[in-house]
């Protein structure tokens, strides 16, 4: 799927049609501020079960929503969970109480709600829309997910105990199924990012949400936007970065998804054994892979249509948002890599280690051989290859 603007363009298209205007933003805030308001102080009024807190999480809280799009997370961390497997186990019965809460609440609050039917027998999210008086014809769809409070109270710009990663890679039988659980690391990865990125996330969900329907399962949304997220590193974080370029970027990174190997370590790193064995292990499976920042077993890089997303990748680059106003391909952002001893060479295979902060941290293959511990900070698209991945973890 091809986009129309020419890349000069680009900056008025995404202001113009994929921002929210401001009206927009205060329906949606104040329709999330009923639903967190009820949550705290309605559920579980007569329950020895408390609620510790509501975080708000998706689009709408990481400032990254699409015009006309309205979208929520709202994830209600419990008392009643005292580790990540009970959280699992008693899901089911959370999500009925708060279904029942709301349908009693609707009148009261003067706001409807419409259910959508789970197919699953134990739902992890109970999801709705709501309207109301004030919202016209508008509605904001909901995602309710009962958590366990893992992280309790954050600090800023502190990262959680290793213990909490330990007891998730213990815990945990499907990839990211105690996501929701890292809602605030989540939100807060992306939130924290400058005005502008936010902005090439946009584009990038328009374009992806232009994919064609019905041809397979296509990467998850919340995948392209981690990318984006990695493009921008790789562009050396130039807050006032050319739009057309950091797209083409992330154009270029969806056709080399074959090569793929993403992560951070700005929550979790390889100081804990049992993290740093994990992370080993993550690591050596089938490219691509793409860590959640916040949860290292959460991979959004399996089991998707690539393929697909490549084709229309390589499509969308000869499309007038991916050229110049000479006529000419809009280049993506270079790719080098410098060597243990100072001097840059084309790619040629490094490990991408993001980490400290929000900014990436690089081990070239010859200082894994030689000298594991040795981090070298340069851009990176791409991942070392498959037999010398044992040693990007080594400490």
């Amino acid at each position: 799927m091809m986009l129309g603007p020419t890349d000069h363009d680009l900056d008025k298209f995404i202001t113009e049609f994929l921002q929210p205007n401001r009206h927009f933003l205060e329906q949606v805030n104040k329709a999330v501020d009923t639903i967190c308001s009820f949550l705290r102080d309605n559920c579980f009024r007569n329950s020895p079960i408390k609620v510790l807190k509501v975080v708000k999480g998706g689009s709408s809280a990481k400032g990254t929503a699409l015009r006309g799009r309205s979208d929520a997370d709202l994830v209600v961390f419990l008392s009643c969970f005292s580790q990540f497997t009970e959280q699992g186990n008693m899901r089911a019965e959370i999500i009925s109480e708060i279904r029942a809460q709301l349908e009693a609440c609707q009148q009261e609050r003067e706001f409807e709600v419409k259910f959508e039917i789970s197919k699953w027998e134990n739902p992890r999210v109970l999801s709705f829309s709501l309207t109301s008086q004030t919202m016209l014809d508008q509605s904001v769809d909901f995602d309710v997910l009962p958590a366990f409070d893992a992280l309790g109270q954050l600090v800023l710009d502190s990262r959680p105990s290793p213990q909490v990663y330990v007891d998730l890679i213990h815990s945990y039988s499907n990839a990211g199924e105690y996501s929701p659980c890292f809602t605030e690391l989540q939100r807060n990865f992306i939130s924290s990012r400058p005005t502008k990125l936010k902005s090439l996330i946009r584009l990038v969900k328009h374009w992806y949400q232009q994919m064609p329907k019905g041809r397979g399962s296509l990467p998850p949304q919340h995948g392209l936007e981690l990318l984006t997220v990695y493009a921008w590193e790789q562009g050396g974080c130039d807050c006032q970065f050319s739009m057309a370029e950091g797209f083409r970027t992330v154009l270029e990174l969806v056709r080399q998804y074959r090569q793929l190997c993403v992560y951070w370590t700005v929550n979790y790193d390889n100081e804990n054994e049992t993290v740093r064995d994990f992370l080993k292990l993550q690591l050596q499976k089938p490219r691509p892979i793409i860590l959640d920042p916040a949860d290292p077993t959460g991979n959004l890089g399996p089991n998707a249509r690539w393929d697909l997303l490549a084709k229309e990748a390589v499509a969308c680059m000869s499309a007038p948002c991916c050229m110049g106003r000479d006529g000419s391909p809009i280049q993506p952002w270079p790719v080098k890599v410098r060597d243990l001893w100072g001097s840059r060479g084309a790619l040629g295979g490094g490990a991408m280690w993001a980490g400290e902060g929000h900014r990436p941290r690089f081990l070239h293959p010859s200082c894994c051989i030689h000298s594991p511990s040795l981090y070298i900070s340069m851009p990176c698209l791409v991942c070392l290859p498959e037999f010398l991945l044992g040693f990007c973890l080594l400490s």
